[in-house]
């Protein structure tokens, strides 16, 4: 009887927020570029990325930066937190920002995560609940004022029209205040 091969080993990726004044922006940005470049020469660095306010998935707050580091294994990530160099840039970066938060996941698909997500999502039943919260009352005001208007129009045309404004409005307006307002409530014991 064989034994059971070893299991590969996992990527690993530590996602940073941080906040940085504007003031401090640019020195900020110039020491993290600094970081990564430090940091794309140790054994088993799978990449590295900024994303700054503003980039598309940066989410709305103006001061957050968000920052990704993965690495083959916990091996070579805990030989990049350890070393020297990191210790170096560590100390320049946080000398530019008022605040920070780490997450460290496993498994690569966390690398292609959006930047400033949970890096575990809520549980099914919470997104279905905070989905509703949106679409009820967004087909309602639209039943209520734009239907009407289309009443004559034939079926597939009105639907394509409510379900287009639907998504628009709830992508745009409605979706992302609602996750910000429940954000506690959806990731709650998480």
């Amino acid at each position: 009887m064989s034994s059971p091969a070893p299991a590969p080993p996992r990527a690993v990726t530590v996602l940073i927020t941080r906040r940085v004044p504007p003031s401090q922006a640019a020195a900020f940005e110039a020491a993290m570029a600094s970081m990564l470049e430090a940091a794309a020469r140790f054994p088993g660095h799978l990449g590295g990325q900024v994303v700054r306010p503003g980039d598309p998935g940066s989410g709305d707050e103006p001061m957050l930066y968000h920052v990704v580091f993965a690495f083959d294994d916990e091996a070579h990530l805990a030989a990049w937190e350890s070393s020297p160099e990191r210790a170096h840039w560590l100390a320049q970066v946080q000398a530019h920002t008022v605040g920070e938060q780490r997450d460290r996941v496993s498994g690569v698909e966390y690398w292609f995560q959006p930047p400033g997500g949970a890096p575990q999502a809520p549980p099914r039943w919470r997104v279905a609940v905070v989905t509703w919260l949106g679409i009820f009352p967004t087909v309602l005001f639209l039943f209520l004022t734009v239907a009407p208007w289309l009443e004559h129009w034939p079926l597939v045309p009105r639907v394509f029209v409510i379900t287009v404004l639907v998504v628009v409005i709830m992508t745009w307006l409605v979706a992302p205040r609602l996750t910000r307002w429940l954000a506690h409530w959806l990731h709650a014991g998480r």
